[in-house]
C-alpha cells in the first residue's frame, strides 16, 4: 500500500446501506457506502478544480461525523496535506496554525466555528476560501452543498482513483499541531507511509472485523482516533460517529463493539458506576462488590494464563448474570475491546473494567510517532495491566542513560514544520527520536511509562519525584477532577486540586450542607475533610520526600476552556504554575 487512499479502497469494495451513521442527541443521519464515496469524490474534484494539489495545505475544523472523513480523504486525494483543528481552539490559536501552515482553504463544521475563522481571516493572507459543512454561511463563505455540486459526479468518480495513484508513500499527508503543554505548538509532519506503517502493525494487536461497529467519539483531529479510523477503513467496519460531549448519553443506544478513549473517559465511567452503587441499598452494594471481586479474580487468571477452575467459573457465571452483564449494558452490552491512549490509564481503573469483562487495552505513543509505539493486545501473552504493552514489531526502542525512551522506525515523523532546529533537538545521531518520557522495559518486553521527563520534580533537597503516579492515586477520590503537584527546586511538595463539582455538590446535598457558592462550600470543614482524606491516603504509601505537605482546593475547575487542559484532558502544568504563581508562593511563604 502506497497511500491512505489504498486503505480507503477496502471500504468501498462491498457496499452497504448503513455503513456510516452520525449520532446526535436530536437524531441521526446515515450514509451508504455509495453516498460516502460520491461526496468524497465530488469534494475532491471541486478542490482540485480550485487548484488545490500537491504541496498545499487545507485546514479541517469539525466534530466527529462522516463529513470529517469525507473531507480528509478528498483533501488527501488532491495530493494536499490537511491540518486538523480542535474545535476548542481560540481564534488566536487558529490564526497561528493557519499562518504557520500556510493553509489555502479551511473546511469548517458550523457557523459557531466559522465565526472564529472570520474573526482572524484578515490575519491569514494565504487563507483564500472558507467552506461550511452545516447550513449556509455568511457572505464570502462557500457551502458544503455548493462544493459538492461543483464537482461533476461522473468526472469526479473517474478522477478520484486516478489522482490517488499519483500519491507517493513519502508525500506529506498531514500537519498535526501539538497541544503545546510545554511551549509553542509545533506542526508535526506525517507522511502517508508514516500512518500506513502504524496502521498495519497496530492492527495486529486488536482484531477488527467487517462485522464490528466501531464508535468514533475521541476527536478525529487527535492522531490516535485518526489512525484507528484508518484501521476501520482497511477492515471496512460499520462506523458510528458522535461528539465526545454526547457519548455518555448515546453509547448505550449505539451499542458499539469497539471504541477508543482517553483515560479521563474511563475514569468518569467508573465514577458514575460507583456513585450509582453508593446510592443503592446495602444489599445491592454488597452484591455488586462481591461480583466485582469475583470478576477481578477471573480477570487475573485469564490474563496470567492460569486455569479458572470449576468452582470459580460457577461463581463467575452467577456474578455475571446478576451484576456484571447489567453494568456492561450501560455501554451497549456488545463491547469487545476498548482502547485507551493519550495519557496514563490508572491501574485501578483498568482493573475495574477488566473485572467487568470489558477489555480495555492501554497503549502509548505520540503525535510524532503516528502515534502508537506500544499497545497491549488481545492475543496470548500480549496483555499486562500497568504497562502500555509491547512495542510494535516494526519499531526499534532503546532507553537512554537518563531513562528517556527513544524510538526509531517507519512511523516516526518527517520533522516539525518550519522548525529545523526543533527537529534536530529531538533526534540523536543514530536517528532515534527522543520521546521526552521516562520509561522502563520489563523482562517480558512490556513498556512501563514513569513520567514526562520535563515533568519530573527535583526538590531543593535533590530528590526526584515523578508527579503523575501520585496525581493518579489522589484522583481515585470521586471528589477530585484533577491534581497538579508542585515542588521543583522547592523544599517540599504541594498540590493544587481541581474539584469534581457535581460529586461535591451531590455529597453536600446528601449531608444537608448548604453554601451560597462553590468557594464557601469548599471551605466547609466536612467538605475540606473529603480532600484531606484523599491526600492522606496517598501520602501513606509515599516516601517522606514525595509526600504532599500542603494542598489547596481551587474554587474553579481546570478545563480546556480555561486554558489549563489540552483537548485530550492532559494538564498544561506550566500554564497552571504560571496562572497560580501567587497562590503557590503563598503555600511556601506560610512555612517560612
Amino acid at each position: 500500500m502506497k497511500n491512505i487512499l489504498d486503505l480507503y479502497r477496502h471500504d468501498t469494495e462491498k457496499p452497504r446501506s448503513r455503513h456510516y451513521v452520525h449520532y446526535r442527541s436530536d437524531g441521526r443521519s446515515t450514509f451508504s457506502t455509495e453516498d460516502f464515496f460520491q461526496q468524497t469524490a465530488a469534494l475532491a474534484q471541486a478542490l482540485a478544480d480550485h487548484g488545490i494539489g500537491k504541496g498545499d495545505r487545507v485546514m479541517l475544523a469539525s466534530g466527529n461525523r462522516p463529513e470529517w472523513h469525507i473531507a480528509d480523504l478528498a483533501i488527501l486525494d488532491t495530493g494536499a496535506a490537511d491540518v486538523p483543528v480542535y474545535q476548542t481552539l481560540t481564534p488566536e490559536q487558529i490564526a497561528y496554525q493557519a499562518k504557520d501552515s500556510g493553509a489555502r482553504i479551511a473546511i469548517v463544521e458550523n457557523s459557531e466555528q466559522m465565526e472564529k475563522f472570520l474573526e482572524v481571516r484578515d490575519r491569514c493572507p494565504d487563507l483564500e476560501m472558507l467552506i461550511q459543512i452545516e447550513e449556509d454561511g455568511e457572505t464570502g463563505v462557500t457551502s458544503w452543498d455548493d462544493m459538492l455540486t461543483a464537482g461533476s459526479l461522473r468526472k469526479a468518480e473517474a478522477g478520484f482513483w486516478d489522482r490517488a495513484k499519483k500519491i507517493k508513500p513519502d508525500d506529506l499527508m498531514t500537519l498535526i499541531y501539538t497541544s503545546g503543554t510545554t511551549g509553542e505548538p509545533k506542526g508535526v509532519m506525517l507522511s502517508h507511509d508514516n500512518l500506513i506503517q502504524n496502521v498495519l502493525f497496530a492492527a495486529d494487536r486488536i482484531p477488527v472485523t467487517r462485522q464490528d461497529l466501531a464508535l468514533e467519539f475521541l476527536p478525529l483531529c487527535h492522531v490516535l482516533e485518526r489512525m484507528i479510523g484508518y484501521i476501520y477503513m482497511w477492515r471496512s467496519t460499520f462506523r458510528a460517529y458522535c461528539s465526545v460531549y454526547e457519548v455518555g448519553e448515546l453509547v448505550a443506544s449505539i451499542r458499539p463493539t469497539l471504541f477508543a478513549g482517553v483515560p479521563r473517559f474511563y475514569e468518569k465511567v467508573q465514577q458514575k458506576i460507583m456513585t450509582k452503587v453508593a446510592g443503592a441499598s446495602s444489599t445491592k452494594r454488597s452484591l455488586f462488590l462481591w461480583a466485582l471481586n469475583v470478576g477481578r479474580e477471573v480477570s487475573r487468571r485469564r490474563i496470567g494464563g492460569a486455569p479458572i477452575g470449576s468452582f470459580l467459573e460457577a461463581r463467575y457465571k452467577l456474578a455475571d448474570k446478576l451484576v456484571l452483564s447489567k453494568v456492561r449494558e450501560g455501554l451497549g452490552g456488545r463491547l469487545r475491546y476498548a482502547i485507551s491512549g493519550g495519557a496514563e490509564l490508572p491501574m485501578h481503573v483498568n482493573e475495574f473494567f477488566h473485572a467487568l469483562d470489558l477489555q480495555v487495552m492501554e497503549g502509548y505513543g505520540l503525535t510524532e510517532t503516528s502515534p502508537v509505539i506500544a499497545v497491549n493486545g488481545a492475543g496470548p501473552g500480549e496483555l499486562r495491566l500497568g504497562t502500555v504493552g509491547k512495542p510494535l514489531q516494526n519499531l526499534d526502542l532503546k532507553i537512554a542513560e537518563d531513562g528517556e525512551l527513544c524510538v526509531r522506525g517507519p512511523s516516526v515523523m518527517k520533522g516539525y514544520w518550519n522548525k529545523p532546529e526543533a527537529t534536530a533537538e529531538v533526534f540523536d545521531k543514530d536517528g532515534y527520536f527522543h520521546t521526552g518520557d521516562i520509561a522502563d522495559i520489563d523482562d517480558g518486553g512490556f513498556v512501563l511509562i514513569v513520567d514526562r521527563k520535563k515533568d519530573l520534580i527535583v526538590t531543593a533537597g535533590g530528590k526526584n519525584v515523578a508527579p503523575q503516579p501520585i496525581e493518579s492515586h489522589i484522583k481515585k477520590s470521586p471528589f477530585i477532577e484533577a491534581v497538579v503537584l508542585i515542588g521543583d527546586r522547592k523544599p517540599y511538595i504541594v498540590a493544587l486540586i481541581s474539584p469534581a463539582v457535581e460529586e461535591v455538590e451531590r455529597w453536600a446535598e446528601e449531608h444537608q450542607i448548604e453554601a451560597d457558592n462553590l468557594a464557601l462550600l469548599l471551605e466547609h470543614p466536612e467538605i475540606r475533610q473529603l480532600f484531606e482524606d484523599a491526600v492522606e491516603k496517598a501520602n501513606a504509601s509515599l516516601a517522606r520526600y514525595e509526600q504532599i505537605k500542603k494542598f489547596h482546593v481551587l474554587d474553579e475547575v481546570l478545563s480546556i476552556e480555561s486554558g489549563h487542559l489540552t483537548p485530550t484532558l492532559k494538564v498544561k502544568r506550566r500554564v497552571v504554575e504560571k496562572d497560580y504563581a501567587g497562590l503557590i508562593e503563598s503555600m511556601y511563604s506560610e512555612a517560612r
